[in-house]
């Protein structure tokens, strides 16, 4: 069993736990996750590890209360434990020094985009953070990336807060200022909805510019067995779990993901009514 130490609402439906873990917060790197399991007759649901601390034993998961089993998990209190907490599982993230990077968060995807930035700004990179969210309520973490980035940029769909727009605005501005200057940006870094990604990589692409995507698809045992999690990343089918959860994102069948993660829509939606 996993106890629940800390909890904060972090906006509306957004909320941050902590849970006791010793073993995955020894090993936890950035990029990686666990699959949690509420109770026996729960299901089983990826998370990304948001952050550890190693020597309290402590993980910390951030999530969206958008199905059956996160607005279950968001009814847990501090003192409730959870029945499973696999990992850490995935390959962590492949950090190196680039020089100048773009890290770019989108909704939740802040959460996960955060660790990542932390772990490029250790190893010396410039780190220049885009964050979005369709509006001030739903921003989270702008305090903590500011923190950690050497340039940060932050939109809303609304306008509400920051810039009106959304992340691939700043970034189409921020790539054609490359381009007629000596400023280059080696890498860019993308989590966040399917379609943000999407259009991410289509910017990135014509600047030829290397761009990573973590993916979220469909996921039951973690550990390549099952084949729910399976993506098309160019001509290959590889397992998200296993083999990601970050992948050279020009070669993501976005399409594809899409499509396999509304699979369920229509049953959370029955489970959710009930």
């Amino acid at each position: 069993m996993f106890k629940i130490v800390e909890k904060e609402i972090l906006a509306e439906g957004i909320k941050r736990i902590k849970i006791s873990a010793p073993q995955i917060a020894k090993k936890a790197l950035a990029g990686q996750f666990v699959i949690i399991r509420i109770d026996e007759k729960g299901e089983r649901i990826p998370l990304t590890i948001v952050d550890s601390d190693k020597e309290k034993g402590i993980i910390t998961l951030i999530f969206q209360e958008v199905g059956f089993t996160t607005n279950l998990l968001g009814e847990l209190e501090i003192g409730d434990e959870i029945l499973d907490c696999l990992g850490p599982l995935g390959k962590s993230t492949e950090v190196e020094k680039y020089g100048k990077i773009i890290c770019i968060g989108g909704g939740v995807g802040i959460a996960e985009i955060l660790p990542i930035s932390k772990a490029f700004k250790e190893r010396g990179n410039f780190v220049i953070g885009i964050i979005g969210s369709r509006s001030k309520e739903l921003l989270i973490l702008k305090r903590e990336m500011r923190q950690i980035c050497d340039e940060l940029y932050i939109t809303t769909d609304d306008g509400s807060y920051g810039r009106k727009g959304f992340v691939t605005d700043v970034l189409k501005e921020l790539l054609t200022h490359q381009s007629i200057n000596s400023s280059v940006h080696r890498l860019v870094y993308a989590v966040g909805p399917v379609s943000m990604m999407k259009k991410v990589c289509e910017t990135t692409k014509v600047y030829n510019i290397k761009t990573v995507v973590s993916l979220n698809p469909v996921m039951v045992d973690g550990t390549g067995m099952c084949g729910a999690c399976r993506v098309s990343i160019g001509d290959e089918t590889k397992f998200c779990c296993i083999d990601g959860p970050e992948f050279n994102g020009h070669l993501v069948d976005f399409e594809e993901l899409e499509k396999r993660l509304n699979l369920f829509k229509e049953k959370e939606l029955c489970l959710l009514r009930r």
